[in-house]
Parts: C-alpha cells; sequence; structure tokens
C-alpha cells in the first residue's frame, strides 16, 4: 500500500536534485573551464524546461486545501513565514556572502543587487519570489471558485503563459504568467490524481515515452530552446510534468529513505546549495588546479545536496532554527494570533 503523498516527496527530490546539478554545471561553464558547450547547453535546456514548473505544480497540490481551511488572509500569512521570511533571510545571507568572495566567483556582486531584493530577486531566490506572488493571485482567485472551474483555470493561465511576452511589463508580472499555469495545473490535479495512482507504472511508460519523444523533437529537431517560450514549451513542460508525478507515483510503491529525506529537505537545500556548490567549484579550480569536468559535475552537486543537509542538522541541534523560520516575535501567523485574542 502506498504510503499518502509520499510520491510527492519523491517527486521534490527528483526536482531538487535537478536543481542543484543544473546550478553547478551552469556555475562551470560560466567559470570558463573546458566543457563542451553543445551538450551543455542541451542538457540544461531538458533540465529546465521542466524542473521549476514541477515546484510551481507540487506547490499548488495542496492549495485549495489549505486555503479552505485557513482562509485567503490565514493562507498569506502563513508564507508570509514559510516563504517571505527565508527569502529575505538567504537572499540576505548569500548575496553578502558573494560580495566578500566576489574576487573568487564567477560574478561582481554588489551591495545594491544584493539590498534590490524586493523588486529584483536574484539567483535561485527568484523562485521564492514568484511562488509568493502566486500564492496572494490564487488565494483571491480561487476563495469563492467551485471546482468546476478548475480546469478552464488552467487553460486561463496557459493562454496568459503563451502571450506572456507581450503582456508583461514589469518583473512580478513575467513571473506570474510565466509559473501560475503550473500552480494551477497542481490545484486541478487532485481531480484526477487517483486515475494517475491506480495507473501509475502505465502512465509512467505512456508519459515517459512521450518525454523522450517531446524532448527530442523540440531540442533536436526544431532546434529550440526552454527560452523561446510559447505553446511547444508548455506542452513539453506539462508531458514532463506528468512523467516526473507518474514516475514519482510508481516509486512511490517502494519505501527509499534517502529519497524520501532529500525531499522532505528540499526546501533547505533550495536555499544553501548554491554557496555550498560554488564553494566547490572555486576550491577545486582556484585552489586545487582541477578542470576535470566530471569531477566538478559529481562532487559540486554531491556537495550542494549534503552541505545543506549538514546545515539542516547543526540548525536543528544547535537551535538556530530562525534561519530557517521566525522567531515567535516576528512571526506573521504569530502576530495574528495575538491580534484576535487582544480583540
Amino acid at each position: 500500500m502506498q504510503e499518502r503523498n509520499v510520491w510527492v516527496d519523491y517527486a521534490k527530490a527528483i526536482g531538487i536534485i535537478l536543481v542543484v546539478y543544473g546550478h553547478v554545471a551552469r556555475g562551470v561553464f560560466n567559470a570558463g573551464l573546458p566543457m563542451d558547450e553543445a551538450n551543455y547547453v542541451l542538457v540544461d535546456s531538458i533540465i529546465y524546461s521542466f524542473h521549476m514548473p514541477l515546484f510551481f505544480f507540487l506547490s499548488g497540490l495542496f492549495f485549495f486545501d489549505s486555503l479552505q481551511k485557513r482562509g485567503k488572509g490565514g493562507l498569506i500569512i502563513n508564507k508570509v513565514d514559510t516563504i517571505v521570511y527565508p527569502f529575505i533571510v538567504w537572499s540576505l545571507l548569500q548575496g553578502l556572502i558573494e560580495v566578500v568572495l566576489s574576487n573568487y566567483t564567477n560574478g561582481q556582486v554588489t551591495l545594491a543587487e544584493v539590498f534590490s531584493l524586493l523588486w529584483m530577486p536574484r539567483a535561485q531566490f527568484w523562485f521564492l519570489y514568484a511562488l509568493f506572488l502566486v500564492f496572494v493571485l490564487c488565494s483571491f482567485l480561487y476563495a469563492r471558485a467551485d471546482r468546476r472551474y478548475f480546469l478552464p483555470m488552467v487553460v486561463l493561465f496557459g493562454v496568459l503563459f503563451i502571450f506572456k511576452d507581450a503582456l508583461t511589463g514589469n518583473t512580478a508580472t513575467k513571473f506570474i504568467l510565466g509559473n501560475t499555469v503550473f500552480f494551477a495545473l497542481g490545484i486541478w490535479f487532485n481531480e484526477v490524481k487517483q486515475f494517475f495512482l491506480a495507473r501509475c507504472v502505465q502512465l509512467t511508460l505512456f508519459f515517459g515515452a512521450l518525454f523522450l519523444v517531446g524532448q527530442y523533437l523540440f531540442h533536436i529537431t526544431f532546434g529550440m530552446n526552454y527560452v523561446d517560450g510559447g505553446l511547444p514549451v508548455l506542452a513539453l513542460a506539462t508531458i514532463s510534468i506528468f512523467f516526473m508525478v507518474a514516475l514519482s507515483m510508481w516509486l512511490g510503491q517502494f519505501r527509499v529513505g534517502w529519497l524520501l529525506f532529500l525531499g522532505a529537505s528540499s526546501m533547505t537545500i533550495y536555499l544553501m546549495h548554491i554557496l555550498a556548490g560554488s564553494g566547490v567549484r572555486v576550491i577545486l579550480a582556484s585552489f586545487l588546479g582541477i578542470d576535470s569536468i566530471p569531477v566538478h559535475l559529481v562532487l559540486g552537486t554531491l556537495v550542494g545536496i549534503a552541505a545543506p543537509l549538514l546545515a539542516q542538522i547543526v540548525i536543528n541541534r544547535y537551535r538556530l532554527g530562525f534561519l530557517l523560520t521566525p522567531p515567535k516575535p516576528v512571526s506573521a501567523s504569530n502576530l495574528r494570533v495575538r491580534r484576535a485574542m487582544a480583540q
């Protein structure tokens, strides 16, 4: 019997491994190490065609139940604690470290760039910025929505995604139009989840074949890249997400402890992996003189995953939880409860 939502952690684990590898590979390539450009661009586009849409999809899965339970105000306040707080803390921490170590890294990061986080998020933190905007928008749109409108909402945001380049005028709009469709897809997916669970093996094979064919046609036959946007990118991302979901559901029939742990810790890994992966590259290239691409990619990915997990253990052991979650005095949820009690 498959444990409830085990497959979600498996999907998160697969996604976060791809995130870490993708950023490590980009760091190695941008550092000018001897990397085959054609292969790098191909693998990079395959990964980026679906790994972040997958995380928006997974975030949408539990949205509607949480919205009904907390209400739109309660849900938004909760996301201030779970998304906005770590976004601010780690944008500042990583940014300041990058400023100090800018002589050893690929880019020259300035303090002005670091402190522009509220309107111009940097590095991997764009995802948290965009996710909060999507949560706020959908909290209002779905507050009184009936389930029969879930699929039309996906279609609506799909159309907006296709024409987003003509519609976007600022960073916030770009993030919303570029990602809400996948979040809405996750909300709607609950309507067909049992169908997928009952046929996960067959659907893994079906969508796996579509994934391979779709990626080949998109990248090789038509020579496209994930940044091209439009309907082909939306279709490829959707097929890829369904493949990852079906595969994760199939894996969910087995218990793989380390994969579950990675999935449950995906937020911590996401927050810290750039620092860890970049640190490995700097040590290998600048101090040890190692330019072997396989060594950089393997060690960078392993350390990019393992170091945040070790940091999480240290944070828990030494009561440094404020690095990940807000202390009670500044917790938006706690302030809301205190205000309600005072009234």
